[in-house]
């Protein structure tokens, strides 16, 4: 059985995960056996394992003496205490107490759990047979042990996709962005137990919105990019709800090509993609409504549901308290920005696919539904974006969306900013990554750190650690939406921030034959990566010698070259110890070791 067991985790299996739903990619799935970090005893008989990190799976437990007696066994997520499980914790934070009638001497007994009936509904990824019931535990409680704890094996069975560990890493001077980096990769990993991006175990069901963040993070840490693929293909036929998740289905579809160089998923879906963009919806000036009557019946097919009665409507944030009071308008600010962004991506994806007229048609779109947001949306008296056509109130959402997605002319970025800034995380972890996005992108890296490294408030990743999460929680605490779990992916918004924008590494070419590496380290000291491309890994190490002294050294791939963005103006530059024009912006790096020197 160890022998088997431990194949499997070498060797990884290939599954289709549900044959309820089409298989579009073979699933790659591995299990990974992990030993206890920590075995306390409670009382006699009665011991707590903690295996560290919270996995999807079960417990394997084998004796070498028999027992006759049944072992009384608890998993779960939470303690309630230092030494006992939550036995009734909040929200969906998982616990599951089952009994082994005994104990056979050198077998080794799975334990079965129960099945859960919300996560099995028809909506839901269904796991292979052969997985058996499988939950989110990073604790097992055990009763009533009458052999000896030393005499016993117990490890944990944990389910998840192909994964490279050694892919990626990350360090730097903040402690704390370390440990939030780790939460974060942990997340992806551990939650890609279903073989396709999923919501968490309450429903596990593919979400666009929840996917894409999903992707973005498994993109940062991982090469593993048939995961993505098969969600992403998925969401052709299986589209959720809410206006905005539509929107983002271009967005993962555009990634994918822009990570990896393949264009044939966005060939085969572009017609698909075509009616995803929901340009159907617009009325005469551009922007569009949900309230259009042209959201109808045949409209409802064309974007996959398979229910045609089913009507899309406007999110804005989930759950509906994370909305910092934003005004449900029929023609609404946050949705338009989607809009606007996706003709954006939809002129891109059309110009790869050497459709030129369409390239043009989309962008000339785009740049129609921006003037109009910026005309009828923006109230310049205050400065602000509002929450949508004939609306008085401006929500922090109205203006981190436009500045996430480029919407913002340069004449009034500096009040958005300020107020996006004066109003804190008022978003939930979904709306984070836009936030952080949306100023990163304009040179706010020191706050963006303060955000992400926060330990003052409740709505940080640093809470969801204190929490006693090993992966990152559906919501910021559970009083934000007591429902929650503590496994959503969508929460790791930290990650590909500080891949993509702290360190500034992003594809500037299809299938990464030209990185962009445009680093805005805000107030770190040092710091070190290893991102993962599919040309090889890119690996970077940053030094603050001084206050106006920095040294980056950057290792190309073979088959790539990078562009480097030099991160202050009218610094003294040397590349490879050869100085560089003043003039210069952007340095030009080849495959192999670069050493950049920069004094202000």
């Amino acid at each position: 059985m160890k022998l088997k067991l431990l194949l499997i985790c070498l060797l990884g299996i290939n599954l289709s995960v549900n044959s309820q739903k089409p298989d579009l990619l073979k699933a790659e799935f591995q299990v990974s056996i992990n030993k206890p970090a920590q075995v306390t005893k409670i009382a006699e008989g009665h011991f707590l394992i903690d295996f560290g990190k919270a996995f999807f799976g079960t417990v394997t437990i084998q004796s070498q003496s028999t027992q006759k007696e049944a072992v009384v066994v608890h998993l779960g997520e939470k303690l309630s205490d230092g030494h006992q499980l939550d036995r009734n914790p909040p929200g969906t934070v998982r616990y599951q107490m089952v009994q082994i009638p005994k104990l056979e001497a050198n077998k080794a007994e799975t334990v079965q759990l129960k099945v859960d009936s919300r996560n099995t509904k028809s909506q839901a990824i269904l796991l292979p047979d052969s997985f058996g019931v499988v939950i989110p535990f990073r604790y097992c409680e055990i009763e009533n042990l009458k052999v000896p704890i030393g005499e016993v094996e117990i490890l944990q069975k944990a389910f998840h996709y192909k994964f490279y560990d050694e892919s990626s890493s990350f360090t730097s001077s903040d402690t704390l962005l370390n440990a939030i980096w780790a939460l974060c990769k942990h997340t992806i990993k551990a939650t890609s137990f279903a073989g396709y991006y999923v919501d968490g175990d309450r429903e596990r069901i593919p979400y666009e919105a929840d996917a894409y963040i999903n992707q973005l993070g498994h993109y940062s840490v991982d090469t593993v990019y048939s995961l993505a693929r098969r969600t992403n293909e998925y969401f052709i036929d299986h589209p959720t709800w809410p206006t905005e998740w539509i929107l983002h289905t271009a967005l993962m579809f555009y990634t994918d090509y822009l990570y990896t160089g393949d264009i044939q998923s966005i060939k085969k879906y572009y017609d698909r993609l075509k009616a995803k963009a929901l340009m159907e919806l617009a009325r005469e000036d551009g922007m569009i409504s949900t309230k259009s009557p042209n959201l109808n019946d045949e409209l409802m097919g064309k974007l996959g549901f398979q229910n045609a009665k089913t009507r899309i409507r406007d999110i804005v944030d989930w759950p509906v308290l994370e909305r910092d009071g934003y005004d449900m308008v029929e023609v609404n600010t946050v949705v338009n920005a989607f809009y606007c962004h996706n003709l954006m991506i939809m002129s891109k994806i059309a110009g790869a696919l050497g459709e030129k007229e369409d390239s043009v048609f989309y962008l000339t779109k785009s740049n129609q539904v921006k003037n109009q947001i910026n005309a009828k949306l923006f109230d310049k008296t205050r400065g602000l974006y509002v929450d949508g056509e004939g609306s008085q109130h401006a929500s922090i959402h109205a203006n981190l969306f436009p500045l996430a997605f480029d919407l913002v002319p340069s004449e009034n970025r500096a009040s958005v900013i300020q107020f996006i800034r004066s109003k804190g995380m008022a978003c939930s972890v979904y709306g984070a990554q836009f936030l952080l996005e949306g100023l990163m992108k304009n040179g706010q890296s020191d706050y963006v750190l303060d955000l992400i490294t926060d330990t003052k408030t409740d709505r940080s990743w640093w809470n969801m650690m204190q929490s006693g999460a090993t992966m990152t929680m559906e919501a910021w605490d559970m009083k934000y939406k007591p429902n929650s779990d503590w496994n959503h992916a969508w929460g790791t918004a930290p990650l590909n921030i500080i891949t993509r924008y702290i360190w500034g590494i992003q594809p500037s070419n299809p299938g990464f034959s030209t990185a962009q590496i445009s680093p805005q380290m805000g107030n770190l000291s040092s710091s070190e990566i290893k991102v993962p491309t599919i040309k090889g890994s890119i690996y970077a190490t940053f030094k603050l010698k001084r206050a106006n002294y920095g040294i980056y050294e950057i290792d190309i791939p073979e088959n790539m070259d990078a562009q480097f963005v030099i991160p202050v103006d009218n610094a003294r530059v040397s590349l490879n110890n050869k100085s560089v024009t003043t003039q210069q912006t952007i340095l030009h790096l080849e495959s192999g070791h670069n050493i950049i020197k920069i004094r202000n």
